[in-house]
Order: structure tokens, then sequence, then C-alpha cells
């Protein structure tokens, strides 16, 4: 269960929208999350009240179309699923919200199944055997799908 957080300059709605789309769609194709996992926060700054910095760091030529693409999800994805999901976003980004893929900046961040409470101040990926959900108790979601696609 990925949680996503999209922060873009100079945008509107429908961008954003194409943003989380485009986001979401990679993680289904890549990583294997189910179509229905999507938690995310999409935030447009405005350049004036609230802003972002960018640089040209590593040779990477970044301008005013920059997107940050921040992901928490549970660790033990190996790398080539990670730069095959970092490929795919700057893939449907470009194609749903016309954004160039070097201004597309996307990080991953892993913790642990302990880290996750999905609501009903219940942590549902910790181990144990069972948790409350949807009031009646049930078995724990299974890990993580860590298989080559």
């Amino acid at each position: 269960m990925p949680f996503v957080r999209i922060d873009a300059l100079g945008t509107d709605p429908v961008r954003l929208d194409a943003l989380g789309r485009a986001v979401h769609e990679a993680l289904v194709e890549t990583i294997g999350i189910p179509p229905d996992d999507r938690f995310q926060v999409l935030t447009g700054h405005d350049g004036v009240r609230s802003t972002l910095r960018y640089g040209g760091y590593l040779g990477v030529r970044r301008d005013e179309g920059i997107v940050y693409v921040a992901i928490t999800l549970r660790a033990g994805r190996p790398p080539e699923r990670k730069r095959a999901l970092y490929r795919r976003i700057a893939e449907l980004v470009h194609a749903y919200a016309g954004t160039e893929p070097r201004n597309v900046f996307v990080t991953l961040t892993e913790n642990a199944s302990a880290d996750w409470s999905l609501g009903n101040g219940v942590a549902q990926y910790a181990e144990g055997p069972t948790y409350a959900g949807g009031g009646e108790t049930q078995q724990g979601p299974p890990g993580p799908d860590t298989s080559a696609p």
C-alpha cells in the first residue's frame, strides 16, 4: 500500500489529476499494487504563496515544469522493479500531463509493515494473527508482492 505525495509547480486540478493517474497506473503496472489501492495527496504550488525549488543536479536540466513524487511503501522490492517504476512514472506523466521526463523527480521511502495504520487505529499490516477491519476480525493482509512482473 503506497502513500503518494505529488507536488507540482504552476498547475491546475486537471494536471494534478493526470499526474495522480500516471503515478497510480505506474505503481499498478510495475509494483503490482491493487487498482483500488490509491492513497494520494496532490498539491499545486502557484510560485507566489508556495513554490518548489529545483536545480540542475547530476546534469539534469529541470525547469518550472518540475514535479516531485514522493512514495512511501513497505520495504521489499528489488532495485530492478524500482527502476522500472521510475521509468514508467516518467513515461506516463509525459503522456498524461505533458511533463518532460527530465522534470519528474521521484523518491521512494521504504518502511516496515508495523509503520502503517489504514484506519480504526489499527496497524493492519503488522504481524499478528488478526486485525479488526470494517467491524469484523480478519486475517492480516499479505506482504508486498516482490516477485518479478
